[in-house]
C-alpha cells in the first residue's frame, strides 16, 4: 500500500504530520492512463483534486488540458503550467470570475445554466470570445446510478441545464456574436466502473447526436466527464483503463466527426499520495482501544467526508526512551482517531492491526486527492503538516 521509496522517506521524516506525494509514481501512472485512451480523446486532469503545483507540473506532459472550477483555481493552475489549455465548469460563476477568464483566454466554458449563458454573452467580445460546451443534467434511470458513490446529474440537481432548455439557448449562439458553441458536456456520476461509465458516455455521445440532429447544429465536441471509481476498501485495485480505452476507441468510431473529452481528478492522483503521522496514545473505553494521532481529519478529510475507514500501513519505530512501559495494541481492532474536540474526527475504525504502539507512524494510503485541500484546516489551529514531493 506504501511505495518503497515513500516509505523510505516517511520513516526518516522530522516534520510531523507530513503528507508525501510519489511523482515518479504519478508519472508512471498518467502515462499508463493516456496511452490506454485512443488520440482522439482528449484528457483533462480536474484541478479540484489536487492542485498542488508539483502535481499539476507531472502530469502536464501526459494530459491535454485541466479543468478549473472557480477563478482561483484558473489563476493558480494558469500559473503553475501556463501553456496547457483551460475548461473552466463549476457552478455559480461570478462576473468577476467570467471576466478573468476571458481576459485569461480560457480555451472553454462549461456553461451550467441560461442566467450563466446571458452573463457570458454580455461579458465577451469579439477580442474575447468564449467557446462553450453547455452542461447538460440528462435523466439517468436507477440501475445507471446504481454503483455511483455521488450523483451530480441524472435527477434533480444543481448542475447543468435540463435537456429541455437547451432549445431556449441558442439563439445566443446566432449570427456572428462572440458565443460560439462547440458542443456538450455532462459529468452526472463519480464512482461507477469502466461499463458504467461507457454506458453514460454513449448516452452523453449519443444525446449530443440526436440534439445536433434536431436543430441544426454542429457540434464537434463532447465531454463526458470524470469520476471514475476509486476504491477505497480495496486500496490495491485500479479503474479499468484498458477497458475503458477500449470502448471510446468504439464510440468515438461511432462518432467520427466529434473529439470525446474525460476529466478524471481523484483516479489519476489518489494513489501517489500519504499522510503520514504518528501515535501520540492509546487507551482504552469502555473495552474499545483508541490510537490518538498527531494531526487529524483536518489535515486529511477525505475519510470523514466519504465516511470510511480510511487504509494506512503501520511504520513500526523501536526506540522507546521514556521511563514507563509502552501503551500499545496487537492482534486486534482499534479505532484511528486524530487530536480535535469532536467524535467525528475518525481516520479508521476498528482497523485490524497486528500491532500499534505510541511513537510508531502511520501512513495513510491513497491521499494524493481531495485530502489536505478539502479540509477545515484552522478548526483548533493546530500546525499545517509539511509537504514533500518525492521525484
Amino acid at each position: 500500500m506504501i511505495t518503497a521509496r515513500a516509505a523510505e522517506r516517511a520513516r526518516t521524516l522530522e516534520e510531523l504530520p507530513a503528507y508525501v506525494h510519489d511523482l515518479t509514481s504519478l508519472d508512471a501512472h498518467a502515462r499508463a492512463v493516456r496511452a490506454a485512451l485512443p488520440d482522439r480523446v482528449e484528457l483533462y486532469y480536474a484541478a479540484k483534486a489536487n492542485p498542488a503545483p508539483e502535481l499539476l507540473t507531472a502530469l502536464a506532459p501526459h494530459v491535454s488540458g485541466f479543468e478549473v472550477s472557480s477563478g482561483g483555481e484558473l489563476a493558480h493552475v494558469r500559473k503553475a503550467v501556463p501553456r496547457l489549455p483551460l475548461a473552466f465548469g463549476g457552478p455559480g460563476k461570478t462576473e468577476a470570475e467570467i471576466a478573468l477568464a476571458l481576459e485569461a483566454g480560457v480555451e472553454r466554458f462549461h456553461v451550467e445554466s441560461e442566467q450563466e449563458l446571458r452573463l457570458l454573452a454580455a461579458l465577451a467580445s469579439p477580442r474575447h470570445a468564449a467557446e462553450v460546451l453547455l452542461r447538460v443534467n440528462l435523466p439517468l434511470d436507477a440501475a445507471e446510478l446504481g454503483g455511483a458513490a455521488l450523483a451530480m446529474g441524472g435527477r434533480p440537481s444543481p448542475f447543468g441545464l435540463d435537456p429541455d432548455r437547451v432549445k431556449a439557448c441558442l439563439p445566443l449562439f446566432a449570427g456572428d456574436g462572440p458565443l460560439r458553441l462547440r458542443g456538450i458536456h455532462a459529468h452526472l456520476a463519480s464512482g461507477l466502473d469502466a461499463a458504467a461509465q461507457l454506458a453514460v458516455a454513449s448516452r452523453i455521445a449519443d444525446w449530443t447526436r440526436d440534439v445536433e440532429a434536431r436543430h441544426g447544429l454542429d457540434l464537434t465536441e463532447v465531454g463526458v466527464g470524470g469520476g471514475m471509481a476509486v476504491d477505497y476498501a480495496r486500496p490495491a485495485e485500479r479503474f479499468d483503463w484498458t477497458a475503458y480505452g477500449e470502448g471510446l476507441r468504439a464510440l468515438a468510431d461511432r462518432h467520427p466527426r466529434r473529439t470525446l473529452r474525460v476529466e478524471p481528478g481523484r483516479a489519476l492522483t489518489a494513489y501517489c499520495g500519504w499522510y503520514v503521522t504518528d501515535v501520540l496514545d492509546i487507551k482504552h473505553s469502555h473495552g474499545e482501544p483508541f490510537a490518538v494521532l498527531r494531526g487529524g481529519t483536518h489535515h486529511m478529510r477525505t475519510p470523514a467526508a466519504k465516511g470510511h475507514s480510511h487504509p494506512f500501513t503501520v511504520l513500526p519505530r523501536e526506540n522507546w526512551t521514556r521511563p514507563w512501559p509502552r501503551p500499545g495494541v496487537r492482534d486486534t481492532p482499534v479505532t484511528l482517531v486524530g487530536q480535535l474536540c469532536t467524535p467525528k474526527d475518525v481516520l479508521a475504525a476498528r482497523a485490524p492491526v497486528a500491532e500499534l504502539r505510541v511513537g510508531d507512524r502511520v501512513a495513510f494510503a491513497m491521499a494524493g486527492a481531495y485530502a489536505w485541500n478539502i479540509s477545515h484546516h484552522d478548526f483548533l489551529m493546530h500546525p499545517p503538516p509539511s509537504f514533500h514531493y518525492l521525484t
